[in-house]
């Protein structure tokens, strides 16, 4: 059975958040008179002599409206980065806990473990890049704290079996990270819809990718409200910035035109797909549920230097466990994807 208190560091119960101006009173203010801005204003005359809103309560109103998912249910990071680092503080003790990540994924949940000394333990996917589940199961032990899964996976763009998730869900009994910052290309539905069921559920996702606001650093995560709770004690007050809060406002009022995007990088991901297969030393391309193919070539690194050379940066994979030869590739504007093809046509092995 799952219960928050078993999984808490101790310091964190203890814990008193900061307690900004802003978090002190209630009802509408004229005169701010609390917090040490600069009350004349700011040199862009914008309102940015103010610090923002610590809860960023009306961009957290407009994505709740967008998800279906309560504002409560809702926190906001500096990118999801901050989100993984604060379930490290909030959850993992130092030297003592460890965390589950099944490679290949997607590498800040490592570097933040060991930012937190964390210890890891690696419990690699199948051949077919799936969850290994026994694996798993033999790995956890009494100071396993968390489990990071992310669905569709960086680097390989596939879905993770999601039957195979809600497993882990109802055996585990510490929280399980369901990562879906490509869920927007995805075939499969988001794990948002399972909140109620599950209450060791936490879903990141993010506005870097469909979204096109990755400059912004706006990160979502999903769960229960008491780890939301907790979450939103351990980050610093200010996270997200007030121009952030206000332009997030404004894109998300765009649905239509980022659904439009997302249609057209599926078809370009075809066309781009179709176009490499025509190489030769192209040997294989994973299917893909995300804006980017790993494509696996019989000279990786060689490929990645010279499109590197042409001003052409793709992200070369080859030296990550059970992505050996391989080259992940994001899906282009359709201008920018045909210059690839045709650059790859110059290419000598």
């Amino acid at each position: 059975m799952f219960d928050i208190n078993n999984l808490l560091r101790e310091n964190i119960k203890r814990l008193v958040p900061y307690s900004s101006a802003r978090d002190e009173y209630h009802g509408e203010a004229r005169v701010f008179l609390d917090a040490n801005e600069n009350s004349f204003g700011s040199p862009l005359n914008q309102p940015y002599n103010r610090y923002p809103d610590p809860l960023q309560t009306e961009v957290k109103k407009r994505l709740s409206g967008i998800k279906g998912v309560p504002v409560p249910n809702i926190f906001l990071g500096n990118g999801s980065d901050e989100a993984i680092d604060v379930l490290f503080r909030s959850f993992c003790n130092p030297g003592i806990d460890n965390v589950i990540l099944v490679p290949p994924t997607y590498g800040m949940y490592q570097v933040s473990a060991n930012i937190n000394d964390v210890e890891v333990k690696n419990i690699p996917l199948t051949e077919d890049y799936q969850l290994n589940l026994d694996g798993i199961a033999e790995a956890i032990d009494k100071n396993t704290k968390l489990i990071f899964i992310c669905s569709p996976n960086n680097p390989t763009g596939n879905s993770i079996d999601r039957t195979d998730i809600e497993t882990l869900l109802a055996n585990f009994e510490g929280i399980v990270v369901v990562d879906e910052a490509y869920i927007n290309f995805s075939r499969q539905k988001t794990f948002i819809q399972e909140l109620t069921e599950y209450a060791n559920l936490v879903v990141l996702q993010t506005l870097s990718k469909a979204w096109g606001l990755a400059g912004l650093r706006i990160g979502m995560a999903f769960a229960s409200e008491e780890i939301i709770e907790v979450m939103n004690k351990v980050k610093p007050p200010y996270n997200i910035n007030e121009a952030s809060q206000q332009l997030a406002l404004e894109a998300l009022q765009n649905i239509e035109r980022v659904n439009d995007w997302i249609k057209q990088t599926l078809v370009e991901r075809d066309i781009l797909v179709l176009n490499l297969k025509e190489f030769e030393f192209v040997l294989d391309i994973y299917p893909s549920d995300s804006n980017f193919i790993l494509v696996k070539t019989n000279n990786a690194r060689a490929i990645y230097n010279f499109l590197v050379a042409k001003g052409i940066i793709v992200r070369d994979r080859s030296k990550v466990e059970l992505c050996e030869g391989c080259l992940r590739i994001t899906v282009g504007t359709p201008t920018e994807n045909l210059l690839l093809i045709k650059t790859l046509q110059d290419f000598n092995e």
